[in-house]
């Protein structure tokens, strides 16, 4: 592998940041290379270095595992590489952990939840808190600012190092309001001081664009409305009406919530849902999406995400053999080959720039979903248009999903209730 000049330069910036700082936060738009960049850049910092041992310890999504080894390979790095998944962590041996000189954190952003540390967090910080690390992520802060404390928490040389924690942090920089929910008032973080948060972090930043690396095609969206079956629309309404549906073999599914309606309102529409009794399983019901998949897009080689489990049922009766479990047997595929993945697991950290097209079968509530999803094909090479297709039942609810996240927000309860006027 040979590494664009970007790269180079933005390797050159981490590594002043790691001798520096301790800390490096390379915020590079999807599809730039922040993989190879940050392999080279652990190469550099640690060449630098007098180490007995000098293992780099690389933390991703499980889906990119296999990609960020293919990278590492193809850069024939000399120093020691253990790449696992965030769900491996606590698993790490002491021995391993003893011997570990760099950590890089893929998807940083997963980091940030907020008012309280997620376990994620909270088991980095209790091996990374001293060690150099470098952060990765194309959305540092994809809903709100807020987000950007518990990524540096983990870590003793934090910008935000003074405050004990979160709330303390808050006080100076969220203007913090209250909310009332069903049980009263709460507190609302996620109104941070965006200028305040930007200044502290900004010796740590390094930022990097699509546009700046030399992208010239970006992706060409279309939405496709698609007629679902009657019985699925009977299901929709009475399921709305009565809040609980049983059928002619006993199976109940009940929404004795608004957050359960709309849960199971956003199965429903795309043809399948979870029955709540006599056991909870998933029922596939309408092909009526997969169909028009199959038939619409024939002789293409296509990408497809799914949101729920039963949607991959009706995948895998549409397409049979003609779907492949990685993506690198995509990549290498034949011209007709499908590949299909969750919306969760398949949005970051894999590379689908080989895909004619991007199938969104259903949509997530969230807005990172959106974002990092249809980034999925953006390649520096592409020469031809990426297009992207929404796949949504007319007259369902995935229309109203969509306006928002292309809004940067998510799809939350209040909006639901307000789109069907629920009570």
């Amino acid at each position: 592998m040979i590494l664009r000049d970007y790269q180079i330069t933005l390797a050159g910036e981490i590594v002043k940041r790691l001798q520096t700082l301790g800390i490096a936060y390379l915020a590079a738009q999807v599809r730039t290379g922040k993989t190879a960049t940050s392999l080279q850049a652990a190469h550099d910092y640690l060449s630098g270095l007098n180490l007995s041992n000098q293992l780099v310890l690389f933390i991703t999504k499980k889906k990119a595992i296999s990609s960020i080894m293919s990278d590492a390979a193809a850069l024939d790095v000399k120093y020691d590489l253990l790449v696992i998944n965030y769900e491996q962590i606590q698993n790490i041996e002491q021995h391993i952990k003893k011997n570990v000189a760099l950590v890089i954190i893929d998807e940083a952003h997963s980091l940030g939840a907020y008012p309280k540390p997620s376990e994620r967090s909270k088991q980095l910080k209790q091996f990374i808190f001293t060690r150099p690390v470098i952060f990765l992520s194309g959305t540092p802060s994809p809903e709100s600012y807020s987000q950007i404390y518990h990524q540096f928490f983990i870590h003793s040389l934090s910008p935000f190092a003074e405050y004990a924690n979160f709330y303390a942090w808050a006080k100076d920089f969220v203007y913090i309001k209250q909310k009332r929910y069903a049980h009263g008032l709460v507190n609302d973080y996620s109104n941070a001081n965006k200028d305040k948060v930007e200044q502290a972090i900004k010796p740590y930043m390094i930022t990097f664009t699509q546009e700046e690396a030399g992208f010239t095609e970006m992706v060409n969206e279309y939405v496709i409305d698609v007629q679902m079956q009657a019985s699925t629309y009977a299901f929709a309404k009475k399921l709305t009406q009565d809040r609980v549906v049983q059928n002619k073999d006993g199976d109940v599914v009940m929404a004795d919530t608004n957050v359960k309606l709309m849960n199971k309102l956003h199965q429903i529409y795309s043809g399948s849902v979870i029955v709540d009794q006599p056991e909870r399983t998933s029922a596939a019901f309408d092909n009526t999406k997969a169909v028009y998949i199959r038939d619409t897009f024939k002789g293409q080689k296509i990408a497809i995400f799914y949101k729920f489990i039963a949607e991959l049922q009706l995948l895998r009766a549409a397409f049979g053999k003609r779907i492949v479990e990685t993506p690198e047997e995509f990549r290498d595929g034949d011209a007709d080959c499908i590949y299909v993945s969750q919306i969760q697991s398949g949005r970051e950290g894999i590379n689908l720039s080989s895909a004619d097209a991007l199938i969104m079968f259903n949509i997530d509530f969230s807005a990172v979903s959106y974002f990092q999803a249809r980034a999925r094909m953006q390649s520096r090479e592409r020469t031809t248009p990426a297009k992207l297709y929404w796949i949504f039942a007319k007259d369902g609810i995935e229309h109203k999903i969509y306006k928002r996240v292309l809004n940067k927000e998510d799809y939350t309860i209040s909006y639901f209730k307000k789109d069907f006027a629920i009570k």
